[in-house]
């Protein structure tokens, strides 16, 4: 069991450090600049850090080591296609779009094709992103503070909203940024220091970390193994999604220029791979010692219910007071960043881009997911970012790729493209919602339907953009050349 105090404390601590941290970012944040890109004067180093606080969410922190005690071996995609995400936004993405001199995604999309058309649909579906992608994060909250103290879950979702509503209200992103910069290196904290601990203490006793040595066998539950085509789809679902997700992109726009936009997404590149290095131990560590979880429903508690099972006594208290603390980091981190992104979109697109507007588009954008959150019940975690992952990789995704590398993308294609992806990829997932969960092919193809629906979209916009040629947007060649040409040669000589 775990000590409801400790618990308590752990969580109260983790709070009171957030807004301290966000109150200090208030003195900093005084002009548009601040609230929406801080300026664009974070430096790499600390920008990677940030990146790293919003990223790695409720799924990396309790859904990983949970998907490997369901799953086993199928579990450890996840670690893979969202480090390997930073790879493709590294190589097509995060310059460019810096260069755009954007605000927020519908800016991008006003920039390259001058449409205000494109700018409302991509507003839209960046709204129901950042709002799908908030909701998993408050189900995280209300779990650990359930499981971890015994209080309603709900607690937890209007906690987490809370701090995330005072702490972007505070400084916008330049408060932000210091925010999640700290949450990163708590959270790696939160599950390094465990997973060392219990490693040497069963070293030390001599019991060995998988017990029977087949860890990686077939899954605990035998309807959680998909098969090849699921593993694909969710790969392609985890790598073309990160190049979509709305609060991981505008994270570029506070880079000082472009190449700055591409060290920071190489250090992000390795503070993931060292993150995931110890979700995936604890996951192992939860399918030997705790694997009545995978068929009771609870698995995403692997983290959380560990030590005590390990360690018990003090010592496992202090282990999980560690790790509740990193989860309400993760919770808030992520929130955090959604609520940014949330905020800027909707107070360019209805406050005309205020201050003022800002503040009031974050009231909007926190208490919708909350009452969403309160509304539905939890499920697996992982599994609903990969559907989240899904969406975006077939929406924003093509619309960047296409509109970044091809001049040829019009506002028809991309509009067409973007509808299409959003319809296919929504109605296979509320028609998987609805089936039962059998381990049958047509199941796959609608509860992971990137593989096909991401094909669907780029298809339609390039087929759309051929039939459209002749109606390409206006100084395409000037746009292009803002998004390619280094700062230094595209600046203006006097």
């Amino acid at each position: 069991m775990i000590n409801p105090a400790v618990a308590l404390l752990s969580v109260l601590l983790v709070s009171v450090a957030t807004v301290l941290i966000a109150v200090n970012g208030l003195r900093l944040s005084r002009t548009t600049g601040d609230f929406y890109v801080a300026s664009r004067t974070v430096k790499p180093w600390w920008n990677a850090s940030a990146i790293g606080g919003e990223y790695l969410s409720a799924a990396s922190f309790l859904g990983i080591a949970g998907l490997i005690v369901v799953s086993g071996q199928d579990g450890l995609w996840f670690p893979i296609g969202y480090t390997a995400g930073y790879l493709m936004l590294l190589l097509f993405v995060a310059a460019p779009l810096r260069r755009s001199r954007a605000y927020t995604i519908p800016d991008f999309a006003q920039i390259r094709f001058g449409s205000m058309k494109l700018r409302r649909l991509t507003s839209f579906l960046v709204v129901v992103i950042c709002w799908l992608y908030i909701v998993p994060q408050l189900h995280g909250a209300s779990l650990t503070l359930g499981i971890s103290t015994g209080l309603p879950g709900w607690l937890g979702s209007v906690l987490v909203m809370g701090i995330v509503c005072l702490t972007v209200l505070a400084g916008g992103m330049r408060s932000i940024t210091f925010v999640q910069a700290f949450q990163y290196w708590l959270k790696l904290a939160a599950l390094a220091i465990p997973a060392v601990f219990l490693l040497l203490h069963l070293g030390l006793n001599g019991e060995s970390a998988t017990l029977d040595g087949a860890i990686f066998d077939a899954g605990t539950d035998p309807s959680a193994n998909r098969g090849l085509y699921y593993n694909i789809s969710l790969l392609v679902a985890l790598l073309f999604g990160t190049l979509g997700l709305p609060h991981v992109l505008v994270r570029f726009y506070t880079n000082p220029d472009g190449p700055s936009a591409r060290k920071t997404t190489a250090i992000v590149l390795g503070l993931l791979a060292l993150f995931y290095l110890f979700p995936t131990v604890l996951g192992i560590l939860g399918r030997a010692y705790t694997p009545e979880l995978a068929t009771s429903g609870n698995a995403d508690a692997t983290v959380l219910l560990l030590p005590g099972r390990i360690l018990g006594g003090m010592a496992g208290d202090a282990l999980t007071a560690i790790i509740i603390g990193g989860a309400f980091a993760a919770f808030l981190s992520t929130s955090s960043g959604l609520v940014v992104s949330l905020a800027g979109t909707i107070s360019q697109d209805l406050f005309r881009g205020t201050v003022r507007g800002f503040r009031i588009s974050t009231l909007i954008a926190t208490a919708v997911p909350l009452l969403l959150a309160l509304g539905t019940s939890s499920f697996a975690l992982a599994g609903a970012i990969g559907s989240v992952f899904a969406f975006t990789a077939s929406t924003i995704c093509p619309l960047l790729l296409l509109g970044i590398w091809w001049r040829g993308l019009t506002v028809a294609g991309a509009v067409s493209g973007m509808l299409a992806g959003a319809l296919a990829c929504g109605s296979a997932l509320m028609l998987a919602a609805a089936l039962p969960n059998e381990p049958d092919s047509f199941h796959a193809l609608v509860s992971q339907p990137a593989a096909w629906c991401v094909p669907l979209a780029f298809l339609v916009m390039i087929t759309v953009s051929l039939f459209t040629r002749h109606r390409a947007p206006g100084r395409i060649d000037a746009v292009m050349a803002r998004l390619h040409v280094p700062e230094a040669l595209d600046e203006p000589h006097p």
